[in-house]
Formats: C-alpha cells, sequence, structure tokens
C-alpha cells in the first residue's frame, strides 16, 4: 500500500510538469498564431512626406555657408526651401559622374579668372546651375555657360552680332559674369544678394529691398526663381563637394589639363572661312569646333578689332568631351538642367509684388522707356516678353518693376 501511494504521488508530479509544459506551450502558439495572422502589425510612425509631397526627414548639411556668409539653417522656412533643392535634384545620384567629369574639365578655365576678378570662388557653382557647364542657347535667349542675356553681355564688353557672339566664348563670358557680380557687390556688399541679382537684376532686389524694408536675402520675399536660387546654388557646391551626403561615392577630383592653342590673331573681315582654314592648314569644322563664338562663315571687321582664332597645338588629341559642351545647342527648359528664366512667367508676374502696370498711349522707343522709369532696357524685355530685336513699343500696357519712380 504504502508502495502504491508513493507510484500514485510520483505520477502526479510528473503529470503536474507535463500539465505546466503542455499550457505554456499552447500558449506560446497561440500568441505566435495571433501575432501573425490576427493581430495587424504596427504602422511605420516615421512620416516621410507631408500632403504637399515635400521630404520632411531629407538632411541638409549642419553647417553651410555661401562665400563665406553662414547660411540660418535653423530658420523653419529656409530649412524647407533647402530640402525642396536638394531632394528636387534627386537625378543626381545618376548624372553626378556626367556633373563631376564637366566641372573637372571647366573649373580650370573658370576658377582662375574668378580668382583674378576677386570674386568668390563659390559663384563657380553658379555657372553649373545656369548651363550645366555648357554653351547652351535658351529659348528666352540667354546663352553660353553663364547664360547671359545680349544687352547684358554687351554691356560688360562682349561682342554680340550676326556674325560674332561672345558668350559662347567661355574665358571672355566668365569676365563679363564677374563684372555683373562686382557690379552687384558695389551695390549691396554681400554675396548672397549679389548671386540673387544675378538672377533677378540689381534693380529688382534694390526694389523688393525697399517695398519690403529688408536687407537680408533670406528674408525677402522674391519670384519663385529667385528666392530659391542661392539654395540651389548650394545643393550643387554640396554634391560636387561633399557628394558622400547623397550617397554618392566621393570622388577624386583631378582636374582635366586646358587644352593647348595656337593662336592666329586676325584684324580685317574673313570673307570665306573655308579659305582662312585652307591657309591654316586646317578644316574649317576644327576652327568652329574651337571658336563657337564664331556664327557665321564669314567675319565682318569693319572696326580692325583684333580676334584671336584658337586651334589645339596637337591636332591628334581626342577632345570630343571639350567639344560637346562647347557645341551651341538650343535648349528649352529640360529636365536635369534649370536655367534662369530670363522673362517672368505669367505666375511669377502675379506673384511679384514689385510689378506694377503702367500704360504706354503712344508710340514710345524701349530706350526711351528704359530712362525714363530708371530700368534697363533687358528689363523691360524681361518683364513684358518683348524680344530682343525690338526697338519700340506702341500702345500698351507695360510692367515696371520700381512703383514708386513716377516718370518724368
Amino acid at each position: 500500500m504504502n508502495f502504491l501511494s508513493k507510484l500514485r504521488s510520483k505520477i502526479n508530479r510528473v503529470h503536474g510538469v507535463v500539465l505546466t509544459l503542455l499550457f505554456f506551450t499552447g500558449f506560446v502558439l497561440i500568441y505566435i498564431g495571433f501575432k501573425l495572422f490576427v493581430i495587424e502589425a504596427d504602422e511605420n510612425s516615421i512620416s516621410y512626406t507631408n500632403n504637399n509631397f515635400n521630404v520632411l526627414d531629407l538632411s541638409i548639411p549642419a553647417r553651410l555657408d555661401f562665400c563665406g556668409e553662414v547660411i540660418p539653417t535653423d530658420d523653419y522656412d529656409i530649412k524647407l526651401a533647402l530640402k525642396k533643392e536638394f531632394f528636387n535634384q534627386s537625378y543626381w545620384k545618376s548624372n553626378s559622374y556626367v556633373l563631376f567629369n564637366k566641372a573637372q574639365r571647366w573649373f580650370p578655365y573658370i576658377t582662375p579668372i574668378l580668382k583674378q576678378e576677386g570674386i568668390p570662388d563659390d559663384f563657380k557653382y553658379l555657372a553649373v546651375i545656369e548651363s550645366h557647364l555648357s554653351n547652351v542657347r535658351s529659348s528666352a535667349g540667354a546663352a553660353g555657360f553663364w547664360q547671359l542675356v545680349a544687352g547684358s553681355a554687351v554691356n560688360y564688353g562682349l561682342e554680340v552680332n550676326e556674325w560674332v557672339d561672345e558668350r559662347f566664348h567661355v574665358e571672355k563670358a566668365t569676365r563679363a559674369a564677374c563684372l555683373h557680380i562686382k557690379e552687384a557687390y558695389g551695390v549691396f556688399k554681400n554675396w548672397t544678394l549679389s548671386a540673387a541679382a544675378y538672377n533677378r537684376g540689381i534693380n529688382g532686389i534694390l526694389a523688393a529691398m525697399k517695398t519690403q524694408k529688408s536687407d537680408n536675402y533670406h528674408d525677402l520675399l522674391l519670384n519663385k526663381e529667385t528666392g530659391s536660387f542661392v539654395y540651389r546654388i548650394l545643393a550643387y557646391k554640396t554634391l560636387l563637394s561633399s557628394p558622400a551626403h547623397f550617397g554618392i561615392k566621393k570622388k577624386k577630383w583631378t582636374y582635366f589639363p586646358k587644352i593647348q592653342y595656337k593662336v592666329f590673331k586676325v584684324d580685317s573681315s574673313i570673307h570665306n572661312l573655308s579659305s582662312f582654314a585652307k591657309h591654316l592648314g586646317v578644316e574649317k569644322s576644327l576652327i568652329k569646333w574651337h571658336n563657337p563664338w564664331l556664327l557665321s562663315d564669314e567675319l565682318i571687321n569693319t572696326t580692325n578689332k583684333v580676334y584671336e582664332i584658337r586651334i589645339p597645338k596637337n591636332l591628334s588629341m581626342d577632345y570630343s568631351s571639350y567639344l560637346n559642351d562647347l557645341a551651341v545647342e538650343q535648349i528649352e527648359m529640360a529636365e536635369g538642367i534649370q536655367l534662369v528664366a530670363d522673362s517672368l512667367s505669367a505666375e511669377e508676374m502675379k506673384e511679384d509684388k514689385t510689378l506694377t502696370k503702367v500704360f504706354i498711349d503712344q508710340e514710345t522707343s524701349i530706350e526711351d522707356l528704359a530712362k525714363t522709369y530708371s530700368v534697363t532696357t533687358d528689363e523691360l524685355r524681361k518683364w513684358n516678353h518683348l524680344k530682343l530685336d525690338q526697338k519700340s513699343i506702341k500702345s500698351f500696357t507695360l510692367n515696371i518693376q520700381n512703383p514708386e519712380i513716377k516718370s518724368k
């Protein structure tokens, strides 16, 4: 009897352990079943976009500066503007190789001139956003690496006519752009405003400053293009100087050597470029490729101006990458190249509170109108979509930027 009692006691203890194990195993299985098949997965609590499709978590560098002027990235509106520019250039990751190669080809031409002219090195990125370092002509009439309009180019010493367009001469256009920037800096004593004035014009920035009682680019309410202009420069600067920020493998900078040229000085007219090329012992196409500022097969020179026509010293080298950039190309505002518009869109005109309308009741020359309202002829053409060769206008409601200037 004593034996049976002990056996029963042992069986009860084993039975209790088995029941406990079975209960625990069943509980675990039921829990796993609920997690897998019944309970929905927790939602991701991190929001990457808002209803306006602005990326909210895209980081920007902790410190940004333009020409040594620190950008107040702790300001919420500025941070959003910066993020928009950084995010909108998402195509950079696939096109960064092309941009790096272009920069390595053309920065050796541009940066020494900036230094000579006393312009901060950061302005080289302005040429990148203007044209992607290519000789392009926009539908609005701006041209070259620096996207100068004809009137401004002539004002800064370039020749623009049916035979010659020096906006396509990289070095000369760079010096003209430097004069433009230096003129703006002489007015604003501030590089950020000077960069904005490259896009909007000196008078345009002055008018906005006067109307809004502010001399700070980051506080001014400007049209969409100008308001984001400096932030776009900074985005390109970050891409080319710190590519790892965009998840791009750091590029090794190896600047390409400048093309070595023979220079032929010409102080008279060339009536047949083919004959001239034959005289030099080269093909006409070689002259045209390396001197894209020559627009025609003749060069009329009644003032005995000295032109320098360049031919590579080494004719056996492959210059195709350079020539692809130098070739004059007509483009629209294509994806991947965001050119500065030289005419304001209707939407931008509506947004721009500094523009007012003035009715002209008789035919008046554009030059006289510019003098009357203390603006430039280029600005009048830009604000009113006037053609470059248009000399006067008839009865017309004209857009003028500074409404506080009264007609004489």
